[in-house]
């Protein structure tokens, strides 16, 4: 979404491929300001502006996608530690007075939870898979539950109103049941911090993990407040030179009848992403160098020939009326057939190279200033016909009406922690665990100025902890255990031994459900 934070380092020895090697390129680039590069981005690439003009659009929910080094970084990790936090605390206050509600999307775990670029690091996936997999599991829900307290307080509560716990892990490699898991996990911390029913903290989101949205009808029957995440995307299989006018009602064949199947199903469901996109034309869609399929040059799978040229499908400065009117159909389609929806993505950054935007698909800004996206985007409503409607409502428990919404012991059982196995790591007493006595890096409040104008009263920001009773822990080395890098891969056998033998290793089951219980931390 920032090709020009990228374009001066791709040539380098070691190209700048996603945000560990752009940390690392743009910390030696002293030149250019080092990390500092990246500070600069945030002041300036979403401002207040950006929220107005989402009011103005007729948008309410922005999607805000945080990752883990906004809490923490460890060891080598090269990133930017906190300084995203700074800036989402600016959003929330954006948020607020511009009537905008956010849900805030765990995007990149410790170790990767799926190996792409948009997860901290391309490579292998070493969240809940690999030798230090559990390991990292750990830690995310770590970072999970300290996010949870702090937008679980009734000063944030009411705008941060949605929480995604893990954005695309993959299931195919991971488990499913292992996923699963980890989602119970997950709720468990959420619910711990935010108590139960509306008003009390996030609605957590679970991504379908690439699995169908039927698979997980069902799933956690009893909860309070859960919603089903897909990311339904045309672009990134079949390529087909075929015009945009064709995909006119696509959207509602392939998405509009399974939405309204998981809403009776599952529950809430939405589509954390979807684009205009119906190729997979754009610089870097597919990550940085990493080819293009429409053109027969993706890295990851050479099969793909050549369909064309993607000329046609980015040089958006030579659309006509009729080009602008068919995205926007298909926009309205897609709107109306997903129902709850997240575009992705409000803006795309011009290249450093062109000057201009270069994956016009997959910015709804420039689409509103060129006129192939709606000015109301209620103007979707009944595009697809409507032919298999989801008959409201949801249940007490999915709408937060049920103050004494639980889990019968039955459907824990169903998801034990953790998994009997860790796939490219093994059992779980053979792998390296944290033990909960660290002290918890509580996230920091925003700070308010008076502006001229006397106060009528005084902002209570919180104190980053809404559970004064959640006193464990952080997960943190056993001194006299042995540990990988937590980015190893899934290629390395763990250490053996795994700790000394003057130490007393717990089960990683009772290191996160009977957390030693330490001095609340210093808030």
């Amino acid at each position: 979404s920032a090709p020009a934070l990228f374009e001066p380092y791709v040539n380098d020895t070691v190209p700048a491929v996603d945000e560990w090697t752009l940390s690392q390129s743009m910390a030696a680039d002293t030149s250019r300001g080092g990390l500092s590069q990246l500070e600069t981005h945030y002041q300036t690439f979403i401002t207040e502006q950006d929220f107005a003009q989402i009011a103005g659009a007729g948008l309410n929910y922005v999607r805000i996608a945080l990752p883990f080094w906004a809490i923490e970084t460890r060891g080598s990790e090269p990133f930017l530690e906190g300084t995203a936090w700074k800036y989402f605390l600016k959003a929330i206050q954006w948020a607020r007075k511009y009537g905008i509600r956010i849900n805030l999307d765990y995007h990149a775990l410790p170790g990767s939870q799926n190996g792409w670029n948009h997860s901290g690091k391309l490579g292998s996936i070493n969240m809940l898979m690999g030798p230090m997999g559990l390991a990292n599991a750990q830690r995310s829900l770590d970072h999970i539950r300290i996010i949870a307290e702090f937008i679980s307080q009734p000063e944030y509560s009411s705008v941060v109103t949605m929480f995604g716990i893990t954005n695309e892990p993959q299931a195919s490699a991971i488990g499913n049941d292992q996923v699963e898991a980890f989602y119970l996990q997950a709720y468990e911390v959420v619910r711990k911090a935010s108590g139960v029913g509306a008003g009390n903290g996030p609605i957590v989101s679970f991504h379908d993990a690439f699995l169908s949205r039927s698979d997980w009808a069902g799933f956690l029957p009893g909860a309070d407040r859960i919603s089903l995440d897909s990311h339904p995307y045309l672009c990134f299989s079949t390529q087909s030179s075929a015009p945009i006018s064709s995909y006119a009602t696509t959207p509602c064949t392939a998405w509009g009848a399974d939405v309204n199947s998981s809403m009776s199903n599952f529950g809430l469901t939405q589509a954390g992403e979807f684009s205009n996109a119906v190729t997979d034309c754009g610089l870097w869609v597919n990550g940085v160098n990493q080819g293009i399929r429409y053109e027969g040059t993706y890295v990851a799978d050479p099969s793909f020939k050549s369909v064309g040229s993607c000329d046609s499908w980015t040089d958006w400065q030579a659309y006509d009326q009729t080009t602008k009117d068919a995205i926007k159909q298909f926009a309205l389609a897609s709107m109306d057939s997903l129902q709850n929806w997240f575009f992705w993505t409000w803006k795309i950054g011009n290249s450093s190279v062109t000057g201009k935007v270069e994956s016009p698909a997959w910015s709804y800004s420039l689409g509103l200033e060129q006129g192939w996206m709606p000015t109301d985007p209620r103007a979707a409503y009944g595009t697809c016909g409507n032919t298999s409607p989801w008959t409201p409502p949801l249940a007490a428990n999915q709408l937060g009406n049920d103050k004494s919404a639980s889990l019968a012991s039955s459907v824990s059982a169903s998801y034990p922690w953790p998994p009997s196995t860790i796939i490219g790591g093994g059992v779980p007493s053979k792998l390296p665990t944290y033990t909960p006595t660290g002290a918890i890096p509580t996230l920091s409040a925003p700070t308010f100025t008076q502006s001229g104008v006397t106060a009528t009263a005084t902002p209570t920001p919180g104190n980053g902890w809404e559970n004064a009773s959640d006193q464990a822990g952080l997960m943190v080395n056993i001194a006299t255990c042995s540990y990988l890098d937590p980015w190893i891969g899934t290629t390395v056998n763990p250490p053996s031994p795994l700790c000394s033998s003057s130490s007393k290793r717990r089960e990683p089951a009772l290191e996160y459900r009977e957390p030693m219980i330490t001095a609340m931390p210093v808030l």
